[in-house]
């Protein structure tokens, strides 16, 4: 049986994502902060959903992760956990912004190495980023977070050259979606000024097309637009596009 491990796996993509890997026939090591919620995962799928409580905004914890899991020859890491802050720069929080950078980037970071490391050794696994189609672009009034998806986007694609190069059967993956309906705009108090797909056809569309290993995958066409046009729009013109949208979702 393949096993997968899902951070962030609670709610949102990230339960969707546990879902639809129990249903492909993985054992799953969900990974998340709030118990609760991972127990009731767990009960509605059964013992083939092994929880795992850990903050991983303490890098301590994201190798900690590593170490009782190295062992189980993940198939499957799937780098979801994160968050989102709106506002001014000048008059969001410092210490969630420095909680974001945490899980955003850092946590990322720990486990794809970490987990990388051994994939490349045995030749074999997958590793799927989540990063956002804010990644692609300037993001005043997000800035923490839009900065955080551009350093895993560019991260996951630096590293997929360097395994090309390699001739590596392991293969990585960035999911750059927009809107999701979720639990994410209440947490960085924002509206969506566009409709969002379902978290559910998210997860489904970004397992199916890492197991397949394409590099970034952008789930609705309308995302797809908007990341060609934001490699056509010059960066000052793209910084006041994105700042008139985001004074929408107040």
């Amino acid at each position: 049986m393949k096993k997968a491990l899902v951070t962030g796996a609670s709610s949102g993509i990230g339960r969707d994502m546990t879902r639809y890997l129990v249903e492909l026939g993985y054992e799953v090591f969900a990974v998340a902060r709030n118990e609760n919620k991972l127990r009731e995962l767990q009960e509605e799928l059964g013992d083939i959903v092994k929880g795992i409580i850990k903050d991983l905004s303490n890098k301590e914890n994201c190798i900690h992760l590593y170490e009782e899991l190295k062992q189980e020859n993940i198939d499957l890491l799937i780098n979801n956990a994160g968050f989102g802050i709106f506002g001014n720069f000048t008059e969001t929080d410092l210490e969630k912004e420095l909680k974001l950078i945490d899980t955003n980037i850092t946590a990322v970071h720990i486990l794809t190495k970490l987990f990388l490391q051994d994939m490349v050794k045995q030749n074999k696994g997958k590793i799927l980023n989540v990063s956002s189609i804010a990644g692609t672009a300037p993001g005043p009034l997000m800035a923490a977070y839009y900065s955080s998806k551009a350093y895993v986007l560019r991260l996951t694609e630096s590293i997929s050259e360097e395994l090309k190069k390699q001739k590596s059967n392991v293969t990585i993956s960035a999911l750059c979606p927009g809107p999701v309906a979720t639990n994410f705009n209440n947490v960085a108090n924002v509206k969506f000024s566009i409709k969002a797909l379902s978290s559910e056809y998210v997860a489904k569309y970004a397992i199916d097309k890492t197991l397949k290993g394409k590099l970034v995958i952008i789930p609705g066409n309308k995302m797809k637009v908007l990341k060609v046009l934001s490699k056509i729009a010059p960066d000052k013109l793209a910084m006041k596009m994105v700042y008139a949208n985001q004074k929408r979702k107040i």
